[in-house]
This record gives structure tokens, C-alpha cells and sequence, in this order.
């Protein structure tokens, strides 16, 4: 009987002896694992970035636009109705329990001018909560203050893409520019936060005071007191769906919605939009990594087929192993052995190559890195479950030949 030492040295030696062979059978192993490793090292960054991009936005956060409104028989679009007023940002903060801060704003885009600069950008209207409901610090100087915001003054906090071109070797704290034709002072920078979800320059905005926005800048849109959106900061977590249904349900009574009408808001929720995010993203992880599977069961064939070709060669030094004594088991155990190492070799290749190939791409699509244990060992794994699968019918074979038949094989 052989013992577990003399089955891996005689395995050892077959591959070592057809080193091509080898190498080609342990292919399609290395580019299944390779594309797994690498599939879901992307999807799990896409994952990360599309959590991290929605929290920069503003953690347990509530966000209120002008919903969906018939005229004329035809609903207009989301935000196509001037519906929300700065009177239902106030009874939302007097009236709703759970709420940190409330942060009603007018969005418009303007011009500025400054240093010899032109600069198109996202001009947002706001009051000072602003900030903290939006998790937002200031990398310099300061914030306008309630004062400041009741007095409709012409300051301006400046996003850094802003700074950043128009006063590229200046400090712009101080700085005076121009906006809807009118002198503005610079008073803060806001700190960095990169791209958005949807891909937008968060940083490219400038914030004044929602009074100075609406009457200086955006001009009178419907109602003077309108606003294009309401921003709510919840107290926690858990206190986010209570939130969104009290403000729905105090907007209907405050707007006079009949039950059955439909509502002329929209309460977004963006906890629930991260969840669905996350799970978009990991249904077509899940799908693309299923698909990179197929790798391996393609390697897994090339596997089996290239066993029972060595069998076929190595037909005489199976008869004359039985002759000298070895039994169906060891020869079974031998070629199953070599199937085996063949595919966890080709999965230790692919591994490697996979979390290089990882490593590059995200790298240059910009995404995070995450190769976890889990990865790996699950890579591995399947490489052993493809040896051992594919590696049985030929080592089967094998071990059913009549000795005396193999021998007399050319």
C-alpha cells in the first residue's frame, strides 16, 4: 500500500515530468479564479463608493422637492411646481419630533466673477442649519450667521472646485466677486467632498443666504416665499421613517390634499436610497461574478479532458504499478491527487493575478480596493472542489484498467 508521502511524491513527479501539460491544464482554473478575484474586488468597491458618495450627503437625512402636480390633465415632472414654502420648513422644525435641524433652500445657477475669472456655477440659497444638516464643515474662515441670513446680506461661502479656479494663488477669505451683478464678500470655504452618486462635483457650489438667493439671484419664481427644496437631519438612524411619514403627513394637511389626491411633494428618504443602491450594486456583482464562474467549469473540463489523456499515455505504468502491487485505491487516490494539485495550483496562479488585476482596475476607474480573506479562501476552495469533481471520472478510469491489459498496451 502507498502512503499518503510516496502518493504526493509520485503525483509531484507526473507533473513535473510534463511541465506544458501541466501548465495548460491548470489554464482555464487560473482565469476563472483570476476573473472571480477581480469581479468582485470591483463590485465591492462600486459598493463602498456608492455608500460613501450618498453618506457625504448627509447622514439620517430626510430630503423634501416640489412632487409630481396635474396641470391641464398632464402631471408635470418632479420640481416642475414652485409647492414647498420657507412657512412649511418652520412648521416642520416647530411641529415634527426627532429633528436635529431643518434647512430650507433655493437652488439657481449664476456667473461669478473674480480675479480676472469667470466661473459658472450652482449657486444654493440657504439658512444656516444648512451645514449641519448636511454634515458639512468649514475648512475656512465662517459660516453666515442668522443675522446675516434675516438681513439678506451679499456673503458667500465658496465650494473648494470654486476656489480652487478662481483663486488658485490667492487666499480668498475676503476676496470681493461678482454675482447676478452685484459685489459679494467671500466669508468661508467649505471642505472638500468629492464627487456625488450621480457623479456631480459636490464641491463646485457657493452658499448665501436664501433670503440674498431668492430676491438678488434666482429671481421670483412663483410665490416669494417658495423654496426649491427642504432638507431635515433626523435625531437617528432609527428615527428617519417616523420622520418621513410625519413630514408627508403634515405637508397633505398643510397643502390641503384630499385623501385620494395625490401628493404635490416628494419626501426622499436617503437612507432607503442607499439601501437600494447597495443592492443594484450586489445583484450585478453576484451576476457578473456567476458569469466569470463559468471560467472555472470550462477549466474544470480541460481538466478532466487532459487527465484522461495521461491515462491513456500512462496506460503501462498503471499495469505495471498494479502488477508490483499497488491496489485500485492508490491509483485512484494518485491521479486524483494530481487533478487536485492541479487546480489549487491554478487557483494559488489565479489568486495572484485576480487581486493584481483588482488592483489595477480599480485603481483606474478611481474605486476602493477591498480583497478580503473571504475572497480567497472561497477561491480556493472552488479550485479544490473543481479538482476533485473533474478529477474523478479520469482517475476512476485509471484505476479500473486490467493489469495485464495495460501491459500489453504499446
Amino acid at each position: 500500500m502507498m502512503t499518503p508521502g510516496d502518493l504526493v511524491a509520485t503525483a509531484a513527479r507526473a507533473l513535473r515530468g510534463n511541465p506544458l501539460r501541466s501548465a495548460l491544464t491548470a489554464l482555464g482554473v487560473i482565469i476563472g479564479v483570476a476573473s472571480v478575484v477581480a469581479m468582485v474586488a470591483l463590485g465591492r468597491g462600486a459598493q463602498e463608493r456608492v455608500q460613501s458618495s450618498i453618506a457625504s450627503l448627509g447622514s439620517n437625512l430626510v430630503i423634501v422637492v416640489p412632487g409630481a402636480q396635474r396641470s391641464g390633465g398632464v402631471f408635470l415632472a418632479q420640481g416642475a411646481t414652485n409647492t414647498l414654502t420657507v412657512a412649511d420648513a418652520e412648521a416642520i422644525a416647530r411641529e415634527i419630533d426627532g429633528i436635529a435641524a431643518v434647512a430650507p433652500s433655493q437652488r439657481s445657477g449664476a456667473q461669478l466673477v473674480g480675479q480676472g475669472v469667470n466661473w459658472n456655477t450652482r449657486v444654493e440659497g440657504v439658512t444656516p442649519p444648512y451645514l449641519e444638516v448636511r454634515d458639512w464643515k468649514i475648512a475656512q474662515g465662517r459660516m453666515f450667521d442668522d443675522r446675516e441670513a434675516r438681513q439678506a446680506r451679499k456673503v458667500v461661502v465658496l465650494g473648494q472646485t470654486v476656489v480652487d479656479n478662481m483663486f488658485p494663488n490667492v487666499e480668498p477669505i475676503g476676496q470681493r466677486i461678482r454675482l447676478s451683478g452685484g459685489a459679494y464678500e467671500v466669508i468661508g470655504v467649505l471642505e472638500s467632498k468629492g464627487q456625488s452618486g450621480m457623479g456631480q462635483d459636490q464641491d463646485d457650489i457657493a452658499l448665501a443666504p436664501l433670503q440674498t438667493v431668492k430676491r438678488r439671484v434666482a429671481g421670483r419664481q412663483g410665490r416669494a416665499d417658495t423654496v426649491t427644496s427642504i432638507s431635515i437631519k433626523a435625531v437617528s438612524e432609527e428615527a428617519v421613517e417616523r420622520v418621513q411619514e410625519d413630514v408627508t403627513a403634515l405637508l397633505r394637511q398643510r397643502h390641503r390634499i384630499q385623501e385620494g389626491e395625490a401628493d404635490d411633494f416628494t419626501v426622499q428618504n436617503l437612507n432607503s436610497i442607499a439601501a437600494t443602491a447597495q443592492e443594484t450594486t450586489a445583484t450585478f456583482t453576484t451576476l457578473i461574478a456567476a458569469i466569470s464562474a463559468v471560467s472555472l467549469l470550462v477549466g474544470g473540463i480541460g481538466i478532466m479532458n487532459i487527465m484522461l489523456v495521461s491515462v491513456t499515455e500512462r496506460t503501462r505504468e498503471i499495469g505495471l504499478r498494479k502488477a508490483l502491487g499497488a491496489r485500485k485505491g492508490d491509483i485512484l487516490r494518485q491521479f486524483g491527487l494530481e487533478a487536485v494539485v492541479l487546480s489549487c495550483a491554478g487557483g494559488v496562479v489565479g489568486l495572484v493575478i485576480g487581486s493584481l488585476a483588482a488592483w489595477g482596475l480599480t485603481t483606474a476607474i478611481d474605486l476602493p480596493l477591498l480583497l478580503g480573506l473571504d475572497t480567497g479562501l472561497i477561491a480556493l476552495g472552488f479550485s479544490a472542489a473543481v479538482g476533485v469533481i473533474f478529477g474523478a471520472y479520469p482517475a476512476w478510469r485509471a484505476a479500473q484498467l486490467d493489469p495485464i491489459e495495460a501491459l500489453r498496451r504499446e
